[in-house]
């Protein structure tokens, strides 16, 4: 048996992590965009209405 059969190709690992990355970023955007549409929404209430739900409208930055 060689090593070569043992470690991953030369760079694999660095092309991973960047992929990894990627992942990372993208479920990050996708996160960020939820809470700025869930803030928008939130913000069109009024404060009779945040209250029904159980929120203030300095709640709303908290998203």
């Amino acid at each position: 048996m060689t090593t070569a059969n043992i470690h991953a190709p030369l760079g694999a690992v660095s092309v991973l992590r960047l992929v990894d990355t990627f992942y990372h970023l993208r479920d990050d955007l996708v996160e960020w965009n939820e809470n700025r549409k869930t803030r928008i929404a939130l913000s069109k209430l009024t404060s009779a209405q945040l209250e029904d739900i159980g929120l203030s409208q300095a709640d709303i930055a908290k998203f």
